[in-house]
């Protein structure tokens, strides 16, 4: 039987939010702005993300009890279709993965709610008393292609016959070049170069049925 791979991006795809902008939310209307534009200079595809990665969350230093608290911000900004489409879809034999360039221990909450096992993202590290302490900076998805490497890897791991990427950012585009098929999803955000590359574009997650046939 064949193998079927979907891999989702999390921020702005399948909740409303972007963590790391909630996070410099958190210190403030200056370092907020600050984090956001960094964010969608690297989101839009015009920053690299080495550039922004590691210098948002210096800025914002977030503790282990913040960065729990965006899991459960995630959680509550579920896309509202993408509990009962997953379950179809899982139904219909997919196997389902999260890719982000967020951090693992705030995506872990809303992979639980929604039935995801699988989550390749990026782990922070807190000192004991729960303050910042860096992050893995062998995690690929704090990289340029750095999902690329992901879906390759997670491609020859299941063993994948097809492999299909949903996402809203640059870096979900990057990925089109290593798998089947690009989904752009423009519910909370639509930027031009997604819009214009993708394979298919949907701005529903239950929408994405139709266009896997």
């Amino acid at each position: 039987m064949a193998t079927k791979l979907l891999l989702l991006d999390c921020d702005s795809t399948l909740s409303s939010i972007e963590g790391v902008d909630e996070l410099g939310r958190l210190r403030g209307p200056e370092t907020f702005k600050a984090v956001e534009d960094m964010t969608n200079a690297a989101m839009n595809g015009g920053t690299p993300m080495e550039t922004v990665f590691a210098r948002r969350l210096e800025i914002i230093r977030p503790t282990l009890s913040e960065l729990e608290s965006i899991g459960a911000q995630y959680v509550a900004t579920v896309e509202p279709t993408a509990k009962a489409t997953l379950a179809r879809l899982r139904d219909a034999g997919w196997k389902i993965a999260i890719v982000s360039g967020g951090f693992t221990q705030a995506i872990l909450p809303l992979a639980r709610h929604l039935g995801i096992e699988r989550v390749e993202a990026v782990t922070l590290r807190f000192h004991a008393d729960g303050t910042y302490a860096g992050f893995d900076e062998s995690c690929p998805t704090c990289r340029t292609k750095g999902k690329n490497a992901v879906a390759r890897k997670l491609r020859e791991e299941f063993g994948a016959d097809r492999t299909v990427i949903v996402g809203d950012g640059a870096s979900d585009l990057e990925v089109k070049e290593d798998v089947d098929l690009m989904v752009g999803f423009g519910r909370y955000a639509q930027r031009l170069k997604v819009v214009a590359g993708a394979d298919a574009f949907i701005t529903s997650l239950d929408q994405l049925p139709a266009v896997l046939g």
